[in-house]
């Protein structure tokens, strides 16, 4: 009774082999499950990179972070931006330097190299991401070819990993974009059950967790991606974008 008490008031840490007897007790005998669980025991002493960070972060954001870190699958919906997991640098350091507050230039960077250790999850691809991106988001960069280019391409090739999905929303279906300000739904498991949603705000982050809150969440999620663009359409408008705001060089000139 000591033992699970400290284990539940994060006072110390499950072993490997504490968790498979738990997991023998419990019946638990999913096989990806069990490598899942027992990897996180032998993980859990290990420091998280973002609290390097810390001084730098709001604790929503660390919040977030966290979440994301732990999460199987991850799904995004974004209205103004491109999501931070698929930001390229020159995107990320507009974003920042746009921001409402003032940011001064050491912090900006430490912020963007954050935005770079987080994609680092999905560069891995062990975590399933989708990605529903409302279209004004991205064409509006289109007036500034040296950061829309790159990002451009960035999702682009994003949307050809295995483990990535990138849609876009049509800018003609704006009844559907109002239904939500942007959100980020995390599962934990095997299955894609969404147990966490983070909800970006002006001043921090709010974490949801109330089970009739989410079903709202992937309900709104649910009806995005079925309105938007499929992953194929979304390349091929991008692709056309490029080539639209791509001078044409004339032999000679």
């Amino acid at each position: 009774m000591s033992k699970v008490s400290r284990l539940e008031g994060g006072q110390s840490t499950a072993s490997a082999l504490e968790v498979r007897t738990l997991l023998n007790c419990y019946g638990v005998d999913d096989p990806d499950e069990r490598a899942r669980l027992e990897g996180w025991a032998k993980s859990s002493n290990q420091r998280g990179w973002w609290l390097d960070y810390q001084e730098t972060l709001r604790s929503g954001y660390t919040d977030h972070i966290t979440l994301e870190n732990d999460a199987t699958y991850i799904r995004s919906w974004q209205p103004a931006l491109i999501p931070g997991l698929l930001q390229t640098t020159e995107y990320a350091e507009a974003v920042i330097a746009s921001a409402p507050t003032f940011i001064e230039a050491e912090r900006a960077a430490r912020l963007v190299q954050v935005r770079q250790e987080r994609q680092k999850r999905i560069y891995e691809g062990t975590t399933q991401f989708a990605a529903v991106i409302w279209e004004p988001a991205i064409t509006s960069m289109a007036s500034t070819p040296a950061i829309a280019h790159p990002q451009w391409r960035l999702l682009l090739e994003a949307g050809e990993r295995h483990n990535v999905t990138v849609q876009m929303l049509p800018a003609s279906a704006s009844r559907a974009a109002g239904i939500a300000g942007p959100f980020v739904s995390f599962s934990f498991g095997v299955e894609p059950t969404v147990e966490a949603v983070a909800v970006e705000n002006l001043p921090n982050t709010s974490v949801i967790e109330a089970p009739d809150d989410l079903a709202l969440y992937v309900n709104v999620f649910d009806r995005l991606r079925s309105t938007a663009l499929s992953p194929e359409q979304t390349a091929e408008r991008i692709r056309l974008l490029l080539k639209d705001t791509t001078p044409v060089t004339r032999e000679g000139s």
